[in-house]
């Protein structure tokens, strides 16, 4: 279940404008050091489900600035009951470290609460002719060398503001995040629909409110996650979310197929203002 999925997409990060393809408008709204939480529970997702019950929380804290770089941490605790199988617990953490301009990128991510803990931990690097060269160290130790051109987490969700802002409503990026096994680049699609302007939409949460996000335009996003190579055009995972021009994201929704969870934003504050006056 690759739970670090959604987490990427949450990662608004540090803007990448070459490897968006064009320039970030002139202007464009500083991306915003923040921590949030989000309570989750299950939603439905069509006639097959996969657990009767989901309750859960995900905590994110994003800092740094457009000089030096961008970290992420985060904590996902999900229990998931099923009559046929009783509770299964999900407890996912990671932190991660994206250099300016999608350059490198360092990851470690934990499993824990099913069967052994995993460990995946390593860091890649874009390499001169666009190939990345991954060098994990843990679970055991390896290089890789993936063929570009490929987006860190950091910048995927840069290039969507870019493509939002454009008024472009698709973007198809390979991504690669570090997730799972550490060896894998997905294939995605995402998907912007209209803006919504400041304040617009009913039944906003309070932390939706916060002076921060007021004044903000948002997009409805959506991802889709694919296998490279695999030959399927059914994606392993769909992330819907709303992405305020500051990168922030509310109303997620994270659809694993045979089950989906609901991710309701429940706190946020801002922890800086993400710009560089070097």
């Amino acid at each position: 279940m690759p739970i670090r999925r959604a987490v990427a997409v949450l990662a608004a990060l540090a803007a990448a404008p070459a490897l968006a393809q064009e320039p970030a408008p002139a202007g464009g709204v500083p991306l915003a050091p923040h921590r949030a939480i989000y309570d989750l529970t299950l939603v439905g997702t069509g006639a097959t489900r996969a657990f009767d019950d989901a309750r859960g929380r995900l905590a994110f804290d994003f800092s740094g600035d457009s000089c030096d770089g961008w970290s992420v941490n985060y904590r996902q605790v999900t229990q998931l009951q099923s009559g046929e199988t009783g509770q299964t617990t999900l407890d996912t953490s990671g932190a991660s470290f994206e250099t300016p301009g999608g350059r490198s990128l360092r990851f470690r991510i934990e499993n824990r609460g099913r069967g052994t803990p995993t460990v995946v931990e390593g860091e890649a690097e874009r390499q001169p002719d666009d190939t990345v060269q991954v060098r994990l160290r843990r679970p055991k130790p390896d290089t890789l060398r993936m063929s570009g051109p490929i987006l860190f987490t950091t910048s995927h969700t840069e290039a969507i503001l870019v493509a939002a802002r454009a008024g472009r409503n698709t973007l198809s990026a390979r991504i690669y995040d570090g997730g799972d096994d550490g060896r894998k680049v997905y294939e995605t699609l995402a998907v912007v629909g209209p803006r919504i302007e400041p304040g617009a939409g009913a039944g906003l949460e309070e932390p939706a409110r916060h002076e921060a996000l007021a004044g903000l335009a948002r997009w409805p996003v959506k991802v889709s996650y694919f296998l490279g190579g695999a030959g399927d055009s059914t994606p392993i995972q769909v992330i819907s979310f709303e992405l305020y021009e500051n990168g922030v994201s509310r109303a997620l929704v994270f659809d694993y197929g045979s089950f989906a969870l609901k991710g309701a934003l429940v706190a946020f504050t801002p922890t800086g203002t993400g710009t560089c006056n070097r």
